[in-house]
């Protein structure tokens, strides 16, 4: 558990970081529920621990794999929120506002009001 809680600190302290680097986290947690997997998987062949002590070892990992999952969830919307902002201000800096006759009037929909 205790490198669960350096994954946290660590994911925690880069928040500010680029899309490249929430990508190499999101894979960095994937391996770690792999890991965590394989260890459930190896839980069931040890003769050593008793059923309960099996039986709470498994719900500790898959309180470690929710959290990893819940991580990586966390990580993807953060990730399309920063695709989302960084498509924003192309779409402003394209230019001024297209005409659309309404507010805004175009060449052949131009009234001159003036009395």
């Amino acid at each position: 558990m205790s490198s669960i809680s350096a994954l946290s600190a660590s994911t925690g302290s880069s928040a500010g970081s680029s899309s490249a680097s929430v990508s190499s986290q999101i894979s960095a947690l994937n391996k770690q529920i792999q890991s965590i997997t394989k260890q459930v998987k190896e839980l069931s062949d040890n003769q050593d621990l008793t059923d309960e002590q099996k039986s709470e070892m498994e719900q500790m990992y898959q309180s470690q794999i929710a959290m990893l999952e819940a991580q990586i969830a966390q990580l993807e919307q953060k990730q399309t929120e920063q695709a989302q902002q960084n498509s924003e201000p192309a779409k402003q800096v394209s230019g001024v506002q297209a005409a659309d006759g309404v507010n805004r009037p175009t060449e052949t929909n131009k009234i001159n009001v003036y009395i």
